[in-house]
């Protein structure tokens, strides 16, 4: 508790430390209170209150502005589709690779391609939101009147929170996108653990303290998994420039056993409503699509968890195989005049590192898919469904991986100016780390 208290000091006597932090939590505030207020021409006590399905998702990201008919109501997620959009083209189509290799410049153009097809986004998916999600005896005007200016509202209230996000990785700690999502996850816990408590009253104390401290216990793997790497050691040869030697360094390639992050769990949820749906809508023109709707009606059935584990493995090595390129990796090794001891540079090497990848990726796809569907067997043990999301899948990745990033941003700062780290090996390993190639 006294390196703790220490620590915090250290932090705050940092001035550009501690005006960073202050900043983030402002631009933190400014955010969760623009999720209170409800579009102009609602009537909030006549809403549906929590949504459910993949809404249900995109409610927890928002910290419920979703289904409070917020001015961010659709939050930062468009944008969120917008990048990943843009990060598809830039392996599949050449015209975004050129620009990615233009350096500042080219991510400058990127980044403008991806706002203005956030606008396009948010758009399209305010229509689908108010037509899907909001009931018309909530809506107190004239219904083409209100989805226009609803239109215009959420749009708006997107662009403010993509402004926030920026402006929080400019002037404040940490990646301010992920900042805004956790930011949203983190306010539903205090609600969902009271509820808990509550639901297990006097009688099941016991169970409770079980319950948190499987919670620890699942929260210190999902950090295992996020930290994991196998490091590929590369030797650089030495060159001789006038009377100085330069390489003959040692370093190594950080491959992440999760490189693909939550991506994979997004992908797999978002498909998963299909079944359902289709069983659903043609339930009375066939009894066998009925009982498909039947048994993916209910996140906990048997055949809903393992259809989502097997798209989760799946969509872990398509998105590890279009985010990482071993034969690039090898490629910019050898220009720079670095080798793997053992390995031939170029082709070799990229077969070596491809199947390296190939040998990680499947027990981190399996982790991660044991991680996505935790929180149906939370349910079925007796957790309430609330605070089951906290066992697992996307909120807890993103929660973890947010903290670490944010932790080793600090720890930074602290070693910088001379001081003791957070941790005792004085290395807190985020996700920035990329690879030496």
């Amino acid at each position: 508790m006294k390196k703790f208290i220490t620590t915090i000091k250290n932090i705050w006597s940092i001035v550009e430390l501690r005006d960073k932090i202050l900043i983030t939590l402002g631009f933190l505030v400014i955010y969760r209170l623009g999720s209170f207020i409800v579009m102009p021409g609602i009537d909030p006590s006549k809403l549906q209150g929590s949504a459910g399905g993949f809404f249900g998702l995109l409610d927890t990201f928002l910290g419920g502005a979703f289904s409070k008919a917020s001015i961010f109501g659709l939050g930062i997620m468009p944008y969120i589709s917008a990048s990943i959009v843009i990060q598809l083209l830039t392996v599949a189509m050449p015209y975004f690779q050129k620009m990615q290799k233009e350096g500042e410049s080219g991510r400058k153009k990127i980044n403008q391609i991806t706002r203005v097809l956030t606008i396009f986004i948010c758009l399209s998916q305010s229509v689908a939101y108010i037509k899907g999600t909001i009931p018309s005896e909530a809506i107190g005007i004239n219904e083409n009147i209100f989805l226009f200016l609803a239109m215009i509202v959420l749009t708006s209230g997107t662009i403010f929170c993509m402004w926030l996000g920026e402006k929080i990785t400019d002037k404040g700690i940490g990646n301010g996108i992920s900042m805004l999502i956790m930011i949203g996850i983190i306010s539903r816990f205090p609600a969902q653990l009271i509820a808990e408590m509550a639901s297990k009253g006097l009688s099941g104390a016991l169970l409770f303290i079980i319950e948190i401290v499987a919670l620890f216990f699942v929260i210190m793997a999902v950090v295992a998994l996020t930290q994991a790497v196998r490091k590929i050691p590369v030797q650089y040869a030495k060159q001789i420039v006038g009377n100085k030697v330069y390489g003959g360094q040692r370093q190594y390639i950080p491959l992440k056993v999760n490189s693909a992050g939550v991506m994979p769990i997004i992908f797999a949820q978002a498909l998963m409503f299909i079944p359902g749906m289709l069983g659903n809508y043609f339930a009375d023109k066939n009894d066998f699509l009925a009982n498909i709707g039947y048994a993916f009606a209910s996140f906990t059935s048997p055949a809903y968890n393992m259809l989502l584990a097997f798209l989760i493995i799946v969509f872990t090595f398509f998105y590890t195989a279009i985010t990482i390129n071993p034969t690039q990796i090898a490629d910019d090794m050898k220009r720079n005049g670095g080798f793997i001891p053992g390995i031939k540079p170029g082709k070799q090497t990229a077969e070596f590192i491809d199947n390296i990848l190939t040998k990680i990726t499947l027990p981190g796809s399996i982790f991660l898919a044991i991680v996505a569907i935790l929180p149906a067997f939370a349910v079925i043990a007796g957790v309430t469904q609330g605070f089951a999301t906290f066992y697992g899948g996307t909120s807890l990745l993103i929660m973890v991986g947010v903290i670490l990033d944010t932790l080793q941003q600090i720890e930074s700062y602290l070693l910088m100016r001379h001081y003791e780290g957070m941790m005792k090996s004085g290395k807190i390993k985020g996700r920035s780390q990329v690879a030496v190639a």
